[in-house]
């Protein structure tokens, strides 16, 4: 049986609505690709990463957060004593980004989350330094490390069960009576003892505040404070006279004449004492000579020997000295 070539309505509708999916999905698809940047020019740049974990091949490259390109492909490089070097990443960047991605950005990896997954962003640069091209490396700055982070609050937090612990331990001591805290807290005796000593010192304050008592009179007696105010007022009076005045105390505040004269009577001073030291008068030979020393000496002790020989028989020194007429 011949089939006939003429479309029916049915047939018609159903092209159109498998034409009108077909546009819907390529407009999808291009949609999609534009904002994934599938379409546009790419130009490769390449960084080195110790350690590339949370990051995938295709995953997206932001700048400023914006995404700008993809990761192309992670590689290993050869076995080497630089540790921060040991993955060789590419990434596609958008061209029309370009002038944004100089010789001064740095690549930060971010957590997206608790998952691991790491975003690749790359810093705006600045107009002094050169855009990077075709093949140029980008450098690496200083990222926050989730899982040392989540190392460190791990054990904040084991430190912090640890204190938990010793305090729950030592609030326990405590409730049963142990240690001086203990004592103080459940020991009848001490709670009667503080209630004395709150007693004594409740009637030592009634005391101290009796107007006729000498602290009492301290604290409502004026008298003591216009004396102080006098003395003060006396000071003052004193020691702008001294600043003002002519006398002897001001004068030795204000002049330097003696200043000057003390310090040429130093001056003097030392001369004589150099002199002394090293002259060859008198003076010099009384400090430096040993021989007239020994003759002093030597003088005193005929002097001394002649004066106890007096005191013995004066007679004999003054026999003769003594004529009666």
């Amino acid at each position: 049986m011949r089939r006939s070539s003429i479309l029916t309505w049915d047939q018609l509708r159903v092209g159109a609505l498998l034409l009108g999916a077909l546009g819907i999905l390529g407009f999808a698809i291009f949609k999609l690709g534009e904002s994934a940047k599938l379409f546009s020019k790419h130009y490769r740049l390449i960084t080195f990463l110790a350690n590339a974990n949370g990051l995938r091949t295709g995953g997206p490259v932001t700048v400023a957060g914006q995404l700008a390109g993809s990761i192309r492909s992670i590689e290993f490089l050869p076995v080497d004593t630089d540790t921060t070097r040991n993955l060789r990443v590419v990434i596609d960047m958008d061209e029309e980004l370009q002038s944004q991605v100089r010789a001064d950005s740095r690549v930060t990896l971010h957590n997206q989350g608790l998952l691991g997954d790491k975003s690749f962003d790359i810093t705006p640069g600045t107009p002094r330094f050169r855009i990077l091209r075709e093949g140029d490396t980008l450098i690496i700055g200083p990222s926050v490390d989730y899982e040392a982070m989540i190392q460190q609050a791990s054990k904040a937090m084991t430190d912090v069960a640890a204190l938990a612990h010793d305090m729950s331990a030592l609030t326990l001591a405590i409730a049963h009576g142990q240690g001086t805290i203990g004592q103080l807290l459940t020991s009848r005796q001490v709670y009667d003892q503080f209630n004395v000593v709150l007693g004594n010192t409740s009637t030592l304050l009634a005391r101290l505040q009796n107007p006729h008592g000498s602290v009492g009179r301290l604290l409502d007696d004026p008298t003591l404070y216009e004396n102080l105010t006098h003395v003060v007022a006396s000071i003052d009076t004193v020691v702008t006279a001294l600043h003002t005045g002519n006398g002897t105390a001001a004068r030795l505040l204000r002049d330097d004449s003696l200043y000057t004269n003390l310090m040429r009577v130093t001056s003097r001073t030392d001369s004589l004492v150099t002199t002394m030291a090293h002259g060859n008068g008198t003076a010099p030979k009384l400090f430096t000579d040993s021989q007239l020393y020994d003759q002093l000496v030597q003088a005193v002790t005929h002097i001394n020997a002649i004066l106890a020989d007096i005191q013995h028989d004066p007679k004999r020194y003054t026999k003769g000295a003594i004529k009666l007429f």
